[in-house]
């Protein structure tokens, strides 16, 4: 007995010094970048790892608040209170130093933040495993860990400064652009997008405005963008007609042209993907067709969307749409009619029908 309780002394202490010695965090090495969009106020992070399931922990985003990356020996508790103190009024390099101060662990741990005024810091400690660093600039933090060289973060910010459009489409490149140049030199796993967008309107895009993870795949960023162009040709192209109606409203044209503008560019990229689904063409033309706009983009859509699923009513309730917004009533009743023989008992199908024939908008 008296052997026994001196084996489980000897088993707590070595327990005791294997958690001294490990920060006792999930190790998350990976590069990312935090960012903010000045014209649209959006603010989002956009990660890669090696590590299983990197969106769970490392990105954290609040529209008018901040957005924080936090990785290498990962403290998960600097995402909410980060934003926390970004809520507060505090900057982006008052918040770091708050959140580090108050950290024993603080030389494995990474960090990037970036606020709603668009400041921006970052930290490596000196224990994150080589090689790490990062790089700051008005509105974007980088960092990684783990990484084939400088020249990923370098990459990165080269890309993100260069390329056009919103925020999203920006992140990515970055992200592309990080792993041509080595990226995690242990290969890849998983990758997040999240993009936050200010909205009384719509307080849901406050939270999960992009909200996208690739948990395990062999190519965890092309994965990503596939599937934010799928969120591009649906969800996000509704959310770009919504902000050019409330900037119209309040008579800032150019934003409600912007946004007006991005629709265009998810339908210029829907049509050149050869993979493209019916779907998102679908969507995407309905869209265009209701808020008339870009009308010669979203027949073709509509028409590859037919080609696709011939004998789907919606579709071509939708392609017929097009067609009379687009000045030709004659081919939308005959298009309609064809979606009315597929569904006889579809009343709405019948009222477009009607609708057409007498020019009610």
């Amino acid at each position: 007995m008296k052997g026994g309780a001196a084996m489980k002394r000897f088993a707590v202490a070595v327990l005791a010094a294997l958690a001294a010695a490990c920060p006792a965090a999930p190790a998350h090495a990976t590069f990312s970048i935090a960012a903010y969009d000045s014209v649209t106020q959006e603010l989002g992070v956009a990660v890669q790892s090696r590590a299983f399931s990197v969106g769970m922990a490392v990105p954290w985003a609040e529209a008018g608040v901040g957005a924080i990356a936090t990785q290498a020996s990962t403290n998960e508790s600097f995402g909410p209170q980060g934003l926390n103190l970004l809520r507060s009024g505090k900057g982006a390099p008052e918040v770091m130093r708050t959140l580090l101060d108050a950290d024993s662990g603080s030389a494995h741990r990474q960090l990037g933040v970036v606020d709603a005024k668009g400041r921006s810091a970052n930290f490596t400690g000196k224990l994150c495993s080589s090689w790490a660093g990062g790089v700051t600039g008005p509105g974007y933090a980088i960092q990684g860990n783990i990484l084939a060289g400088e020249a990923v973060v370098k990459g990165m910010e080269r890309a993100f400064l260069d390329t056009k459009g919103e925020l999203a489409e920006r992140l990515l490149a970055a992200l592309v652009a990080g792993q041509a140049a080595g990226g995690d030199k242990r290969g890849m796993e998983s990758a997040a997008i999240v993009v936050v967008r200010p909205s009384d309107s719509y307080p849901e895009y406050r939270h999960r405005y992009v909200d996208l993870r690739v948990e395990d795949h062999k190519d965890p960023i092309n994965e990503l963008i596939r599937v934010y162009r799928i969120l591009e040709g649906q969800r996000l192209a509704e959310a770009h007609m919504r902000y050019a109606e409330l900037y119209e409203k309040s008579g800032k044209k150019d934003l409600a042209q912007l946004e007006r503008e991005r629709v265009s560019a998810s339908l210029k990229h829907a049509l050149a993907r050869p993979d493209v689904d019916a779907s998102t063409l679908n969507g995407l033309a309905w869209i265009c067709a209701t808020n008339n706009v870009h009308l010669e983009e979203a027949l073709k859509a509509a028409e590859r969307a037919v080609t696709l699923e011939p004998k789907n009513a919606e579709i071509l309730d939708t392609l017929a749409e097009v067609h009379y917004r687009s000045g030709n009533p004659a081919k939308a009743i005959e298009v309609e009619s064809q979606a009315a023989a597929l569904s006889p008992n579809d009343q709405y199908l019948k009222d477009q029908i009607n609708r057409f024939k007498s020019g009610t908008k």
